[in-house]
């Protein structure tokens, strides 16, 4: 392990014949290699593969202007949400910002336990934040939007002001308004 880089796990599987990927988990910098490579060929894609992980989640913080910091208070609020109003029991492994969703505010991954939320709600008030948040992580919990998954939502307060302030935002969005122009 590098000391002046990222902390890096090495995940060797015998499933897996040629690919080799790399993705962060909990702050780490985790390689999948093939579990047939040999000590030097797995220093060598971790040498390779750990720069391309970090100078992409550079270039993420720069367009999002979020990164590793803001991931990391999402994640904080995203366990505190979940402690508050799901009783704990949502805990995804990974919930970051993302500029790469134009048709939805969240977006979740129940198999993978991620949460990815649209950088286009930064900005709107955290009482419609952390509806989308409680959303997602409701469906780490209830995949589908049925009565399961609604009453999970039940007790959080702003639920329905939320869903209406979105519909409002996605209304507005759809026909190019900015909100800068008001009534006479």
């Amino acid at each position: 392990m590098n000391t002046s880089g990222p902390q890096v796990e090495v995940r060797r599987s015998a499933r897996r014949r040629r690919t080799v990927s790399a993705f962060w988990e909990d702050g780490v910098a985790v390689v999948a290699v093939p579990g047939h490579l040999s000590a030097a060929e797995e220093r060598e894609w971790v040498q390779k593969m750990v720069p391309k992980l970090q100078r992409k989640r550079e270039q993420n913080a720069r367009k999002t202007g979020g990164g590793a910091s803001g991931d990391q208070e999402l994640m904080e609020h995203a366990r505190e949400l979940s402690a508050r109003y799901l009783n704990g029991r949502a805990q995804p492994k990974i919930i970051k910002w993302v500029n790469n969703q134009n048709t939805r505010w969240g977006s979740a991954t129940p198999s993978h336990e991620s949460i990815r939320i649209s950088d286009k709600i930064r900005g709107m008030p955290q009482w419609v934040i952390d509806y989308v948040i409680l959303h997602e992580l409701g469906h780490l919990l209830v995949a589908g939007h049925n009565a399961k998954f609604w009453q999970l939502l039940e007790a959080y307060p702003h639920t329905d002001r939320a869903k209406a302030f979105l519909d409002g935002a996605a209304f507005a969005a759809s026909r190019g308004l900015t909100g800068e122009a008001g009534l006479d």
